[in-house]
């Protein structure tokens, strides 16, 4: 059965993102534990040939000489390297190195996290100007629990995709990054493929686990990449659209070659899948601050479906987190264009859900671009869709292509998982092993014309407001 521990992120004025390292490796022992006893009987019969492991991606944290944790684990989500991206862009082509990375110069990312650093800690930072690799070790959480578990800190090439540091074509870390860094390559993790196996669990850990002692451990690989290989997008034919608190819309392109797209990241799954999208980082806070705003009826949700599409006369930016695709600005506001006197907050409710949507369509028109031909359907999950519906339709007539339900309530674990039994030879692809879907929506074409038309008004407010942050 799955096992979950709760656990919450420090914040810090200043922006800051944070938790415990050890805490963290702890709590996942202790899911360990959990998964093991309640399968007890099922493994009297049988044994775990593998393990696979989904991590969140873009953390980082350093290490000290003795391989414990010398910060904590700090998220993508922790801004307080801000400033350092206008100096990344003094040392740096944004352009050229978002078409090698896959990654734009933001705060989510490894390099500007690593210029601030250096001046908020700078003890953690030595002269490597030989390569010698003096100083801390730096890596992601995945990373730290392989050298903790494991003993080896041996880093996924999904999860190195993520940093802002891997260039996507070359499998390696990258030169020119590197080059205005104040670290070297020897104080980064060794990659391996997903395929490659992890040396077996330190003796601590399987004297914990006897059941794990012979089974194949493989690399963790990024959160996200597992999702979309958990709900069943394990190739080209369909795009993968998860929509929680913030959302994000991917596909995996194999055997991809060319830059980055404009506007979008490009990640890996692996040295022959390529993983590319967008992230938006407003959509179910932008309906949770709504209602705890608005004086909403208590048949809120009944009274949107009576509100025709774009009806309201209102123009919204939905940024109460700042924007990330496809424009990566994280000065952008909520902006709320158009209201009179006559303006319910009802009208504003559905004005905001229909311009969270339109984010993600803004977002599917680029990924669209990079895809050899048009998905025959978008796999859709999270909360925010499905405790509305109607606001699953409202963005499935925003982009323009059938939402499927997935059915798939533990997505990324179950991609870990299908991964591993392929990278051990278990099955013969990922794609033998199809994922559960629900209930499928159509686009209403009419609709979909509004919307569009919607899109380009609100893209229009976005230029007015924010074009001199760009």
């Amino acid at each position: 059965m799955p096992q979950q521990k709760t656990y919450d992120q420090q914040t810090t004025p200043d922006g800051g993102v944070e938790v415990d390292a050890d805490f963290l490796l702890e709590l996942t022992a202790q899911c360990v534990d959990g998964v093991l006893q309640s399968q007890a009987e099922a493994l009297q019969n049988g044994e775990i040939i593998a393990v696979g492991i989904s991590c969140f991606w873009h953390s980082l944290l350093a290490t000290d000489a003795g391989d414990e944790a010398a910060t904590r684990v700090l998220s993508w989500a922790d801004n307080r390297a801000a400033p350092w991206v206008l100096a990344l862009r003094s040392l740096l082509d944004e352009t050229e190195t978002h078409a090698r990375t896959g990654c734009v110069f933001h705060t989510s990312y490894w390099p500007a996290k690593l210029l601030w650093l250096q001046h908020a800690r700078p003890e953690l930072f030595a002269d490597i100007s030989n390569n010698e690799g003096e100083g801390a070790r730096w890596m992601s959480l995945a990373e730290y629990l392989h050298l903790k578990w494991n003993g080896a800190a041996q880093c996924s090439l999904s999860s190195a995709s993520g940093t802002g540091l891997f260039h996507q074509n070359n499998g390696d870390w990258d030169d020119e990054v590197l080059k205005v860094l104040p670290i070297g390559r020897a104080q980064l993790p060794a990659l391996c493929d997903a395929k490659n196996a992890l040396p077996a669990l330190l003796p601590e850990y399987s004297a914990r686990w006897p059941q794990l002692k012979n089974a194949s451990w493989f690399p963790a690989l990024g959160d996200g990449a597992c999702s979309n290989l958990g709900t069943g997008g394990v190739d080209d034919s369909r795009l993968i659209l998860n929509a929680g608190t913030s959302g994000a819309l991917r596909v995996v392109l194999p055997e991809y070659s060319l830059s980055a797209p404009r506007g979008l990241w490009r990640y890996r799954i692996d040295a022959h899948r390529s993983i590319v999208g967008g992230a938006i980082s407003n959509f179910g806070n932008v309906l949770l601050w709504a209602r705890s705003t608005l004086l909403l009826p208590d048949d809120w949700r009944e009274q949107i479906l009576h509100i025709a599409p774009d009806s309201h006369g209102l123009t919204v930016l939905p940024f109460l987190a700042g924007e990330r695709s496809p424009l990566w600005n994280a000065k952008a506001k909520f902006v709320l264009d158009g209201a009179t006197l006559d303006t319910s907050p009802i009208l504003i409710l559905r004005a905001v859900m229909e311009a969270a949507a339109l984010r993600f369509a803004a977002v599917a028109e680029l990924v669209l671009e990079a895809m050899p031909q048009k998905p025959r359907e978008i796999i859709y999950s999270g909360g925010a869709l499905e405790a509305v519906p109607a606001w699953a339709q409202i963005v499935c007539d925003a982009i323009g292509i059938p939402l499927v339900q997935s059915c798939e309530s533990e997505a990324s674990a179950r991609g870990a998982a299908i991964m591993a039994l392929e990278s051990c030879g278990a099955i013969d692809n990922i794609s033998n092993l199809p994922a559960e879907q629900g209930a499928r929506l159509q686009p209403d074409l009419d609709h979909h014309e509004i919307y569009r038309r919607a899109l380009e008004r609100q893209n229009a407010l976005y230029q007015d407001f924010y074009s001199h942050t760009l």
